[in-house]
Formats: structure tokens, sequence, C-alpha cells
């Protein structure tokens, strides 16, 4: 996720939406005092502007680093809230983070998804290093992580908390929207980052029946609603 000062925006990152690719362009974008988060190590390559920056911080809010992490010694990016900032924050907090006065004045934007294609992306992406996943039903209906909390992150008591919610489906065209609201231009095609194959590139309708059509249904009807999505 990014905080620009520098030109007032927050971008809020979603899962299985481009966000890695859209964090690639705005990092072109930024300051030398903006927030710019990590990407995973895989996709660092991909950026082309500034390095993370500014995303450790101290904080009220930041727990403890528990004995287990520190005897672990493992990279702090996969132990988020132990360091600040981080890639898949929820508004609540970057709320908290930022400060009111920041918040209310700067304008927020995040992007979502056809659920129904989003949920075969995030299959791929679960399974990647398996030669043998698991069928798609049965990932819908054991995967306990089969569920993808995007409205989670960019909302704030059930409802959205940024101003503009861009889809997936029309990502440059929104992109160039949401900074259009603060008077910046993006011509550049965005960078294809952390892509995750579909074999034989089969539609995502392929992959369903009538149940698991209505458990993603169910699952994501908040962000269906509000985006006006349909299998």
């Amino acid at each position: 996720m990014i905080v620009s000062h520098k030109h007032k925006f927050i971008f809020i990152k979603t899962k299985k939406t481009a966000g890695t690719a859209i964090e690639a362009a705005l990092s072109e974008l930024c300051g030398p005092q903006d927030v710019i988060t990590p990407f995973r190590e895989e996709s660092e390559q991909d950026r082309k502007g500034l390095s993370p920056q500014n995303y450790r911080i101290e904080h009220p809010l930041k727990p403890k680093r528990s004995f287990l992490r520190k005897l672990l010694m493992r990279p702090e990016r996969y132990y988020h809230q132990s360091v600040g900032f981080y890639e898949h924050m929820p508004a609540w907090r970057v709320r908290a983070y930022v400060g009111e006065e920041v918040w209310r004045s700067y304008f927020k934007f995040a992007f979502d998804r056809n659920p129904w294609d989003r949920q075969v992306s995030w299959y791929h992406h679960r399974y990647r290093r398996k030669d043998k996943p698991p069928q798609f039903a049965t990932f819908i209906h054991s995967d306990r992580r089969a569920r993808i909390n995007n409205y989670e992150i960019y909302s704030i008591g059930g409802e959205p908390a940024v101003d503009f919610v861009g889809r997936f489906e029309t990502l440059e065209q929104d992109l160039r929207h949401a900074l259009g609201q603060v008077e910046l231009k993006f011509h550049k095609d965005l960078p294809r980052a952390k892509v995750t194959s579909r074999p034989n590139a089969r539609p995502y309708r392929d992959y369903y029946d009538g149940d698991t059509i209505a458990i993603v249904g169910d699952w994501y009807k908040r962000e269906i609603d509000l985006l006006e999505y349909a299998f």
C-alpha cells in the first residue's frame, strides 16, 4: 500500500487485483516522504520507481514482536504488524496510523475484481507449488484459507471507507480516473507483476457448478452489490 504525502492520496492494496502492478506504477510518482510498503521478494524486480520506504514506524497500535518470531529470525516483511505499514493493511489501521486529518483530506482508493474470477485466480495462486492441486470445488468447500477478505480491507464498520473502488476489469482506465482526482496523469502501461497463470487459459466460469457459484456469491455479496458484478 502507498501513502503519498506529496500528492495527497492513499492506495489501499487488496488481493488478486493487480495490486503489485499498481504499486509499481504509483511508486514512480512518489516523493521521498511517501510511504511505500515492500513487495514480496520475487516481485521487487518489477518496481521501477522508489524502493520501499518510510513503512517502519513506532506507533501505539504496533504489537510487540513475539519470542517465536525473534527465535525464527524470519524476514520482517512476513510479520507486517510488527514493523508498521504493510501491503494488505486494512483501512481502519491505515486511518489510525496516518491520523484523522490526513485520512479525511487525502483521496483514498482501492481496486476489486469480479469475485468468481478472483476466486479462480486465488485458487491457482494458493496451489501454485502443488503438482496435484485439489479440485476447485474441494478448495471452496474444504480450504480454510479459501475466502479472500478484500471488502474488509477497504471498509470500516461494514461500509466502504475509500473514495473510489476501481475494477480490475477496467484497471488502467480506473487508475487514471483515481489519479485524476489528485491532478495526476499516468499514460504508461502497467508493469506485469506477480502474474499467476491459469493452465490452458480456461475461462473462470468453467470451474464452477451451481453449488460453488452460490457459495462464492454468498461470501462476497457486499462487493458484488457494490460493484454490480454477476457470474
